[in-house]
């Protein structure tokens, strides 16, 4: 019975600990130890079992005192996670090739490619807001920070295919204007994100994948009168790879006017310039705003009366002075304008009209269907404010599937 007892009082003192773990500790960029344990659950990797016990271990110490065993360590994980075997967005259950999800916000490409039947072996992103929406879809924590080693080696030493949105600011027209008007940096010459793209070209040369996907915005084919994406072309090239890149909008598949730039490689050394691999052609743009919207919305998201006015003086002035600055009232039979990262803040970019109303924001479902997103992804993990971002900062995940269904068309052929 003392046995039993002090059991019991363990197990307690567990989950009053992981209540508090999981709150302050699991999420970040330096979170590959909570990474590493949610992977071991979820793929039962052997490899990774005594470091999830170690770091499980780490976890509890200051909570368990003398109570803190291996075993007890090792019972305590899925406590710490509140893990459950059952996941919205599982792994295909006979997957035809593996990938690994960089800047992964909340999993747009993952979701692409394991309906292409892909398996994740590796995810990193850095903002803990989309790793706990990326673990309450797929059940496990992204890595963190991709620049640092103990990030980087954790992945797995092969996999097929590289998938990554590298951070659209340091070469989006906004960000450079942002920068500009502020004195900052931007591009290659931005130290502290301009240089992402080269870790990607590390890891690439590293591990040597047979394709890589990667996704930025329309206008990094133009910044700095083209010499960024000269750059990261050569680069990429000078690693042995093929180089196919297109500007796609990703209105063929939601009612959204959002073009981007696609780039698709393979590896010279595997296909010997043998590959398949063309862009899709897209069907035609058919969707509208009233598609996607909701019957009844809670009041919360339609515009105050201070806000409406100050939007419609904002765009008055500009307007005045032959600026195109304004909010964007959409047609409901028509397209919306870009959804960006920002429309938490007024959603001025895409108001929805109201009949003797102000208009409205979307709502995090309706911003969700804008992306192209399934009804059951879960967007509930986080803030209002926090969804608005970050589908704003997400792909359209119907294109990323067209592209990558051609993509692993040509992987296909190879593996044959």
């Amino acid at each position: 019975m003392k046995n039993e007892g002090q059991a019991v009082l363990i197990s307690s003192k567990i989950q009053a600990a992981a209540d508090k773990i999981w709150k302050i500790s699991l999420f970040g960029p330096d979170n590959y130890k909570s990474a590493v344990i949610s992977h071991y659950l979820r793929t039962k990797n052997k490899k990774l079992k005594k470091a999830a016990i170690e770091y499980a271990t780490d976890f509890l110490k200051g909570y368990l005192n003398g109570d803190l065993t291996s075993k007890v360590a090792e019972e305590s994980l899925q406590y710490l996670l509140k893990f459950d075997d059952d996941v919205l967005f599982p792994t295909p259950a006979n997957p035809k090739f593996t990938f690994i999800d960089l800047f992964a916000g909340i999993g747009g490409f993952r979701i692409a490619m394991q309906r292409l039947q892909g398996e994740c072996v590796f995810s990193s992103e850095w903002d803990k807001m989309a790793q706990r929406t990326y673990y309450a879809n797929f059940g496990e924590i992204p890595f963190g920070d991709i620049t640092k080693d103990e990030t980087k080696k954790w992945i797995p030493n092969r996999f097929d295919v590289l998938c990554g949105g590298f951070p659209c600011q340091p070469f989006s027209i906004a960000g450079v204007s942002k920068k500009n008007s502020l004195g900052r940096k931007h591009g290659f010459e931005d130290e502290k994100q301009g240089n992402l793209f080269f870790h990607i070209a590390e890891i690439i040369e590293k591990h040597r994948p047979k394709a890589f996907f990667l996704e930025n915005v329309k206008n990094l084919m133009s910044h700095d009168k083209g010499n960024t994406f000269k750059v990261i072309k050569e680069t990429l090239v000078s690693l042995d790879y093929s180089f196919h890149h297109k500007v796609l909008n990703g209105k063929h598949f939601v009612p959204q006017h959002r073009e981007r730039t696609f780039m698709v490689g393979f590896d010279k050394r595997v296909f010997k310039n043998k590959e398949s691999f063309e862009f899709p052609a897209l069907p035609e743009p058919t969707r509208k705003i009233k598609d996607i919207l909701e019957p009844k919305v809670e009041t919360k998201y339609t515009l105050t009366d201070h806000l409406w006015k100050y939007l419609q003086d904002y765009a008055k002035k500009h307007k005045e002075k032959g600026n195109g600055f304004g909010f964007g009232l959409v047609d409901k039979n028509g397209i919306s304008r870009t959804m960006s990262a920002r429309y938490y803040k007024d959603g001025s970019e895409i108001l929805i009209p109201q009949n003797n109303k102000n208009p409205r924001r979307l709502t995090i479902r309706e911003a969700a269907r804008l992306q192209g997103y399934p009804e059951h992804f879960e967007i509930n993990a986080v803030s209002m404010n926090q969804g608005y971002k970050q589908f704003g900062n997400s792909v359209v995940v119907p294109l990323i599937e067209a592209i990558g269904e051609k993509l692993v068309g040509a992987l296909e052929m190879k593996i044959k």
